[in-house]
C-alpha cells in the first residue's frame, strides 16, 4: 500500500518508517522541511511539505494514498509559538482526517496515548481523547487507535525518549535522586520495536478495525524501580533517593515548570503521579510482536545516548 505518514522524523516515527519499508509499503512523508533527515532513504519514500496545523500547506498531498498513519504529538507546549496540545493533538488530527476523507483514503491509524480521557489530569490526555473521538466519527472503512504507554528504545542521535531524558537530566547529574512523593506510582514501558510493528499491522489487521488498544509492556514497575533499571542500563549502581512531599513540590513545578525552568512540565508532573499502566492483554493477543523487557541489557543504548 501507499501510506501517508506524519511524524516520520520523530523517535517512534523513525521506527515505523523503517517497518513500513521492510514490509514492502511505499511511504509519503509529511515534513515541515523536506530537507529533514529520515531514518531510511530510497525510492519507496516520497517527501511532501506541510504543517498539520495549517491545512492549506498540505492540501492535495494525500491524494493517491491508501492509508494514513498519524503520529504527530508534543509533550511540551510553546504557546507563544502556537504550539499547544489543542493545536497539535486535536486540531492537527482534525486537519489530517478531513484531508484524508477528501482524498478518498479508506484506512487510518491514529497514535494516541495511554491515559487519554475526557477527565484527564492534563490537557495532554484530554486533547488526545478529543482527537480519538474525531477519528471514530470520520467514517473510515478501516480505522484503529493505538495508545502507547511509556515507549523506550534507542532514539538515535537526533531524538530523545523518556529513559534518555531521565538519564541526562536526573540520574547522571545527581548523586542523590529527588523523588516526587513516595515514588510508588507505576509505569508500564513498552519497546519501540513492538509499537512500530503494531502500527504497521494495524493498517490491515481485521481484528483491529474500530478498536482502541492499550499498547504497554507486560510488566509495570514503581517509578523508583524504573530509575534503578535506567541507572543499571547506564552501567551504574542504583543511587539513594530522597522523597519530596507532593504538596510541597506541586506549587513549584506548576510555577517554574511552565516556563521551562525545570526538566519536567506541570502536565508531565501530574501524569507521572497519575501513573501509566493498563491492561495490554488485547494488544498481545491481536498483534504479532516480540515482547522486549524493560531491563538493563535492553537499556544499554543509554551509555551512548545519555
Amino acid at each position: 500500500m501507499h501510506i501517508f505518514l506524519t511524524g516520520a522524523t520523530g523517535f517512534v516515527g523513525s521506527y515505523i518508517l523503517r517497518e513500513l519499508i521492510q514490509q514492502g509499503h511505499t511511504v509519503r512523508c509529511l515534513l515541515r522541511d523536506t530537507d529533514e533527515k529520515l531514518a531510511v532513504e530510497g525510492n519507496q519514500i516520497e517527501r511532501v511539505k506541510g504543517d498539520i496545523t495549517t491545512p492549506k500547506t498540505f492540501a492535495g498531498t494525500l491524494r493517491g494514498c491508501d492509508a494514513v498513519i498519524h503520529l504527530v504529538g508534543i509533550i511540551d507546549e510553546k504557546p507563544s509559538e502556537g504550539v499547544t496540545f489543542e493545536a497539535i493533538h486535536y486540531e492537527g488530527t482534525r486537519n489530517i482526517v478531513d484531508e484524508a476523507k477528501d482524498a478518498g483514503v479508506t484506512r487510518y491509524v491514529q497514535m494516541s496515548a495511554n491515559g487519554a480521557r475526557p477527565d484527564g489530569v492534563s490537557e495532554y490526555q484530554v486533547t488526545k481523547w478529543k482527537a480519538e473521538e474525531y477519528v471514530k466519527r470520520a467514517g473510515f472503512d478501516h480505522w484503529a487507535i493505538l495508545r502507547p504507554s511509556i515507549v523506550f528504545g534507542d532514539p538515535g542521535s537526533d531524538n530523545v525518549e523518556f529513559a534518555t531524558r531521565l538519564a541526562k537530566t536526573l540520574i547522571k547529574p545527581f548523586p542523590i535522586l529527588p523523588i516526587f512523593g513516595d515514588g510508588k506510582y507505576k509505569l508500564q514501558p513498552v519497546s519501540v520495536e513492538e509499537v512500530a510493528a503494531a502500527f504497521v499491522q494495524a493498517l490491515t489487521l481485521e481484528a483491529a478495525h474500530e478498536q482502541t488498544y492499550c499498547v504497554a509492556g507486560k510488566e509495570a514497575f514503581p517509578y523508583t524501580e524504573i530509575l534503578d533499571r535506567i541507572t543499571r542500563g547506564l552501567g551504574l549502581e542504583p543511587k539513594p533517593k530522597v522523597p519530596n512531599p507532593v504538596w510541597l513540590v506541586r506549587p513549584a513545578v506548576h510555577t517554574l515548570g511552565k516556563f521551562g525552568l525545570l526538566p519536567i512540565s506541570p502536565d508531565q508532573f501530574e501524569m507521572l503521579l497519575d501513573g501509566n499502566t493498563c491492561d495490554s492483554t488485547a494488544f498481545y493477543e491481536d498483534f504479532e510482536v516480540t515482547p522486549k523487557a524493560f531491563a538493563p541489557e535492553n537499556l544499554a543504548y543509554l551509555k551512548e545516548r545519555a
